[in-house]
């Protein structure tokens, strides 16, 4: 009997802690002097160079169903709440930003998602659970919370290998993108036009999601009196494209010498082709062992398969 009290016990305190932690990431509390400057300067950056959307969720569309704008609310309140808590306590994620930023994906959207499915892995440990204990296995009470606690962390986390995943591709289009853009710009230098003029014209060469992002920042550059190849350094610094800044280095140090920029974007558009093709064949190489290991496994399966029956007779006898 007691054990069962002690059991109950630290069940609804787990799940009393578990609650309040959750009321506490949503609902606001007093900033401070830092935090309060801290926000003031990420909303100031949002308005920056980049070419990508404001990290600030947009509004509900007016004109959708009723539960849908509901919905859209919750999930932007939700948002904001966890934006709020991640900068009250430092936590800048600086890479996660950048993919999301590459994906063309909000801070705040992305923090919501992770809430609920969250949420939804507390419901789905105790359901598995549950399945499980109408199948005859397990019988403790404490079982289905450590479930929920961990299906719980399972799903927080899957956003962000998700957003990896894909922003890994999307980057690696990136820069292949990037490396034929040098060789348009330095044609177009050889051909007798300026820098600024070469770098706009080589970006409107192609309507692509990569050579836009491009367009977007050189116009921006224009607007809040940034020299372009800055306002490339910032796009690069922005979706984690370290070429990108690189560049912008490199066109800051010869940019008054039209033969030195040539000669820099000719051998960085070739270093990049090299490294892409380094990567293929890596990648190629990696997909070829495990081609070799999966046919091995199938060879040893197989012979297990026809040796078994004999080492049975062997064994009974």
């Amino acid at each position: 009997m007691n054990s069962m009290v002690t059991t109950a016990v630290v069940v609804g305190a787990i799940f009393g802690l578990g609650l309040y932690a959750l009321v506490r990431a949503l609902v606001p509390s007093r900033r401070g002097p830092v935090s309060t400057v801290a926000r003031i300067d990420e909303l100031r950056a949002r308005g920056g160079i980049g070419g990508y959307p404001s990290a600030t969720p947009s509004a509900p569309a007016a004109g959708g169903e009723p539960g849908t704008r509901r919905r859209d609310q919750l999930l932007a309140r939700v948002g904001d709440r966890v934006a709020e808590l991640y900068l009250q306590r430092g936590w800048e994620q600086r890479s996660l930003r950048a993919d999301l930023a590459l994906l063309d994906r909000t801070w705040e959207g992305f923090l919501a998602n992770k809430v609920v499915l969250a949420a939804l892995g507390l419901f789905f440990g105790p359901f598995v659970f549950s399945m499980a204990w109408l199948l005859g296995f397990g019988s403790s009470p404490v079982v289905p919370v450590w479930l929920a606690l961990a299906f719980a962390g399972l799903f927080f986390f899957l956003p962000d290998l998700e957003v990896r995943r894909d922003a890994k591709a999307k980057r690696r289009d990136f820069r292949r993108v990037v490396a034929a853009y040098l060789d348009l710009v330095a044609m177009s230098l050889a051909g007798g036009r300026g820098l600024p003029e070469a770098l706009k014209a080589a970006a409107e060469v192609s309507d692509g999601w990569a050579l836009k992002r491009i367009q977007t920042a050189l116009a921006d550059a224009r607007i809040t009196g940034l020299t372009q190849w800055q306002a490339l350094g910032r796009l690069g610094d922005e979706v984690g494209v370290d070429e990108l800044k690189d560049l912008s280095t490199s066109l800051a140090l010869v940019a008054d010498d039209g033969a030195k920029v040539r000669a820099s974007l000719s051998a960085r558009a070739e270093t990049m082709r090299h490294r892409e093709l380094a990567d293929i064949e890596g990648s190629a190489g990696e997909k070829s062992q495990s081609m070799l290991i999966a046919q091995l496994l199938l060879c040893m399966g197989f012979l297990i398969f026809l040796i078994f029956p004999a080492g049975m007779r062997v064994f009974q006898a």
